[in-house]
């Protein structure tokens, strides 16, 4: 009867393990497919836009 609790016992350690992995993996997902439609749509949420003002300052003499 010990055998079968332990064998129990790891059964629903594994499947805490899978779904743990399998919510990670969607995560995962999630954070590239975010940054894919950021990089397609050519948003700048994350780092702000540069500032492309290359008349501010004249050239050294």
């Amino acid at each position: 009867m010990f055998a079968y609790e332990l064998q129990q016992a790891r059964h629903a350690d594994l499947l805490r393990e899978a779904d743990a992995q399998r919510l990670a993996n969607l995560a995962r997902a999630a954070r590239k497919a975010r940054r894919s439609l950021v990089r397609r749509s050519g948003g700048h949420a994350s780092e702000g836009r540069v500032n492309t003002d290359h008349g501010r300052y004249t050239t050294a003499a």
